[in-house]
C-alpha cells in the first residue's frame, strides 16, 4: 500500500486571478502567486507597474474586482481585523502623526498588540541610533522609515507586507534598513512579501523574485534563474525583453512612489 500523502501546507498570502485597480482603470490584471510560510518574496516592478495598489488590496483598504485574495486562508476585504492580526505593515510613505514622539507611537501600537515586544523595539532603536523622545516629525526620511519598521516588528508578525520600504533612504539607512530585516530573519524565519523597484536591494534576503509588469507577473524565479532566463531568450547581440526589464530594475533609482 503506498504511503498517504503529506497535508499541503497552507499559504501564507495567496493571489488567484487578481484583478484590482482604481476608477476605471485595471492596475493589476490576472495576478496569480503564492508566498509560503517562512518565504522571503520580493515582487519588481517600475514605478507605476502596481505595486502599491496591490498592496492596499493585500491589506484589504481596497476590494478586488476580481478573483481571490487570501492571508492565512482568509479574505482580508470580508474578514480584515481577523486577518491582519498577524500582519506586520511598512509603507512607501512616512505615516504617522508628525508631533507625536517616537514613544508615544510606541505607546499607541502597543496598546493595540497583544504580544509586544518592548525590549525587542527599544534594542532596535538604540542600533537606529534614534532618540524615543524625538517626534516622528523631525526625523529624516531614513529613520522615519526605521521607526516604521520598528514598530512592524515589535509585535513579532507571522507575514511582513513591506511596500517599496526604503524609498527615498540614503545609503546608512537602507544598509540599517535590510541588516535589521536580515537579523530578524534569522532570529524568526518570518515571512516577507515585499515590493520594490530595485532588483539588488532584495538579492541577498529573496528566496524568490516575481516581476511585475503591466499588471501582470511575466516572470518568477530567484535572480540568478531570472537572469539565466533573460540571457536565454537573447537573440544574437539584441537583449530579450526579459533582460531589459532586470537591467533596468537593478540600475534605476526611484523618484516617486507607484
Amino acid at each position: 500500500m503506498s504511503e498517504p500523502k503529506a497535508a499541503r501546507a497552507e499559504p501564507a498570502l495567496e493571489l488567484r486571478d487578481l484583478v484590482a485597480g482604481y476608477g476605471r482603470t485595471d492596475v493589476i490584471s490576472g495576478l496569480s502567486l503564492e508566498v509560503a510560510a517562512g518565504e522571503v518574496y520580493a515582487l519588481i516592478g517600475r514605478n507605476g507597474a502596481g505595486k502599491t495598489t496591490l498592496v492596499a488590496s493585500l491589506l484589504g483598504l481596497r476590494p478586488a474586482r476580481r478573483g481571490a485574495i487570501r492571508l492565512f486562508g482568509l479574505d482580508p476585504w470580508r474578514r480584515r481585523v481577523t486577518a491582519l492580526a498577524e500582519v506586520g505593515f511598512v509603507p512607501d510613505a512616512p505615516d504617522a502623526p508628525p508631533d507625536a514622539s517616537v514613544r508615544q507611537l510606541a505607546a499607541l501600537c502597543r496598546a493595540l498588540a497583544p504580544r509586544w515586544d518592548g525590549d525587542a523595539f527599544g534594542g532596535r532603536l538604540e542600533r537606529f541610533r534614534i532618540d524615543p523622545r524625538r517626534p516622528f516629525g523631525k526625523l529624516s526620511r531614513g529613520q522615519q522609515g526605521l521607526v516604521q519598521l520598528a514598530l512592524a516588528l515589535a509585535p513579532a508578525p507571522r507575514l511582513l507586507v513591506l511596500d517599496d520600504p526604503t524609498l527615498g533612504f540614503d545609503a546608512v539607512a537602507r544598509a540599517a534598513f535590510y541588516d535589521e530585516l536580515v537579523g530578524e530573519l534569522a532570529d524568526r524565519g518570518a515571512t516577507v512579501f515585499l515590493t520594490t523597484h530595485d532588483l539588488g536591494e532584495v538579492e541577498r534576503i529573496a528566496d524568490r523574485i516575481g516581476i511585475l509588469h503591466g499588471g501582470r507577473l511575466v516572470a518568477e524565479g530567484t535572480a540568478d534563474e531570472l537572469r539565466a532566463r533573460g540571457t536565454a531568450e537573447r537573440r544574437g547581440s539584441e537583449r530579450s525583453a526579459l533582460e531589459s526589464l532586470l537591467r533596468e530594475l537593478t540600475e534605476t533609482e526611484a523618484e516617486v512612489a507607484s
